[in-house]
């Protein structure tokens, strides 16, 4: 049984009205750039860097909705701390798309996610030119500062402006158009990332760079089957992926009446694969052989985001936030009115693969809604302790994310920081304490939407004790819920 280092308060079983959700999702059409003046508590000196966030800040083009906030224009926004003073600027990555339908005041594309253009099915059929909407995840590697959204190539930012100066094939590794996906992961000075080229027979490729962005390796990979996959981890020799259980329609895409995301189902009846494939860091970038892929099979279920994986005693664990099915997109459906109690919540699960036997063995180890999994970014494809997640108030059922988790897989004890009935949280982002001796020393910082007063703070925890926020920066306006960010221990 699990024990808590730090007791839950007692909530209602409604702890969030819908309404105060949803606000959360309005739009942002501002940019902004100013000192941060308000603030509770004292930011630590030693926190010195800037926290890269990248998520939709645009739910809608002139008054007409957007399908789904996966479908919505990326807004950057950069938090500078130096010398216990913050300073924030955001910026809409400056796509084409983006662009051309400010200039329009309507919306020009269709999205992945069910976004259409006026008009109806004539209007959208056989159109596939989908809008690079640069929304998902931000990275600065190589010296660049990129945008990352996984159906296409990043786009280059100035770290100083946000400027965006144009789409990267990163030193030509890329062909234009090329995928690059949104969760890279930065492994012993490696940044390594993925492409993926869905179809009947999927493609996928894996990139591993140095500290400069030159190119390491490269690999090419064919797996039967449609593949949609969003995140992926890496231990000392492998590199792991799953391939969930969906199909995929196209009909109903080609034809204009649904967006890709919408032609998605989710097959319970088949397992989902686990795509094991060997590093081989030895194998020079020209090599014509490949290492061999192999997969192994788990009860279905879906997977978004995986939190680490690592090897051990001839085994392979992963910890990833599994679904019992793939959450549809309806048609006509509007995401706002979601009734998050009919849906499967995420949650914490552990996979044993056996490589000699080929059996999984797959443990839960946190029934609580969570998301957005993170750990100490020292410890990533290695044995970790700590684990921090954004996470419902509630132990069982599916909601919004009100909490930061803290759980420590050693003793399966568990630390919360609870941000108020009307606060939602985003993913939460660790940064190591620079004299740190231990996994957890450190602060954990997440962007935090505060319904009550329509704007968001952004929290910097204690990563050890979860008490008290070490301090608030109370911001002028609102952020719209985000994806993904990242830290960088430099101040621009």
């Amino acid at each position: 049984m699990s024990s808590l280092s730090t007791p839950e308060k007692a909530t209602p079983i409604n702890s969030y009205s819908r309404s105060d959700w949803q606000q959360g999702y309005l739009s942002q059409p501002q940019e902004f750039d100013y000192p941060i003046t308000e603030i509770t508590g004292t930011i630590p000196p030693e926190l010195q860097g800037t926290l890269f966030r990248n998520g939709p800040g645009l739910l809608d083009i002139n008054g007409q909705n957007i399908h789904h906030p996966f479908d919505g224009d990326g807004m950057i926004t950069a938090l500078s701390i130096k010398d216990g003073k913050a300073h924030l600027k955001s910026r809409y990555v400056q796509t084409a798309g983006y662009v051309a339908e400010k200039a329009a005041g309507k919306i020009l594309h269709r999205g992945v996610f069910g976004t259409q253009k006026a008009g109806g099915w004539l209007a959208n059929i056989f159109d596939f030119q989908l809008k690079n909407i640069a929304n998902t995840n931000i990275i600065y590697w190589g010296d660049r500062l990129l945008a990352l959204w996984e159906a296409a190539q990043p786009h280059r930012l100035n770290p100083q402006t946000l400027e965006t100066l144009g789409l990267d094939d990163l030193n030509g590794v890329l062909a234009p158009g090329a995928a690059f996906a949104a969760h890279p992961r930065i492994v012993d000075d490696r940044l390594i990332n993925f492409a993926v080229s869905p179809g009947l027979s999927s493609k996928i490729t894996i990139y591993e760079f140095d500290r400069a962005g030159k190119l390491l390796q490269k690999q090419n990979h064919s797996v039967p089957g449609f593949s949609f996959i969003h995140d992926f981890v890496v231990t000392e020799n492998y590199y792991l992926f799953f391939q969930n259980p969906v199909t995929f329609n196209p009909l109903p895409f080609v034809l204009g009446m649904r967006g890709a995301g919408e032609c998605v189902g989710f097959d319970a009846s088949k397992p989902t694969k686990i795509l094991v494939i060997p590093r081989k860091e030895t194998q020079p970038e020209n090599s014509s052989t490949t290492p061999a892929l192999f997969s192994l099979e788990t009860r279905a279920g879906f997977v978004f985001h995986h939190a680490n994986a690592w090897e051990a005693g001839g085994k392979i664990y992963v910890d990833s936030i599994c679904y019992e099915s793939f959450p549809d997109v309806e048609p006509g459906s509007d995401f706002r009115e979601i009734d998050f109690a009919s849906l499967d919540p995420g949650q914490l699960w552990r996979f044993c693969l056996d490589l000699e036997t080929g059996v999984v063995d797959r443990t839960l180890l946190e029934p609580r809604c969570c998301e957005f999994p993170t750990t100490n970014p020292q410890n990533v494809g290695k044995p970790y302790r700590y684990l921090y997640m954004g996470a419902g108030m509630q132990p069982t059922g599916n909601a919004p994310l009100q909490q930061i988790l803290k759980l420590d897989l050693t003793t399966d004890t568990r630390q919360f920081w609870n941000a108020g009935d009307r606060c939602f949280v985003s993913e939460p982002v660790f940064v190591p304490h620079p004299q740190a001796t231990a996994e957890d020393q450190g602060w954990v910082l997440s962007v935090v939407y505060d319904a009550s007063r329509h704007r968001s703070d952004v929290v910097i925890l204690d990563a050890q004790d979860f008490s008290n926020p070490v301090a608030k920066l109370h911001l002028q306006h609102h952020i719209p819920y985000g994806l993904h960010g990242s830290w960088v221990d430099r101040n621009f």
